[in-house]
């Protein structure tokens, strides 16, 4: 089964920022846009579902602040879908995002 065109989300969502992350190849922490409102995972999950981006996911043991034993998690896009993404228009997308949100 062919794989489908991924379809860019609202600009000012906060699917869009992470997407934006993403297409930027910077990390995520996950601290902002999302200010506890919604999981990084979860909108991960519907940006690979529901918007069809071949988003990698790599976790691996970590320690938390307090010093427990956790599992780190780090999502990516790899460098051949970006380079499409920025063919389909991604540029556009990304000024759209910068101009909605009032940036320069």
């Amino acid at each position: 089964m062919p794989a489908k065109t991924p379809i860019f989300p609202g600009p000012r969502t906060a699917r869009g920022a992470v997407l934006a992350v993403l297409l930027s190849s910077a990390d995520q922490t996950g601290a902002e846009p999302l200010r506890g409102r919604v999981t990084l995972a979860a909108i991960v999950r519907t940006l690979k579902r529901k918007y069809h981006w071949p988003i990698e996911t790599a976790s691996f043991p970590s320690n938390a602040a307090d010093g427990r034993a956790t599992w780190a998690t780090v999502y990516s896009l790899p460098p051949q879908a970006i380079a499409a993404a920025m063919d389909a228009g991604a540029g556009d997308w990304l000024r759209s995002r910068m101009t909605s949100d009032g940036q320069r």
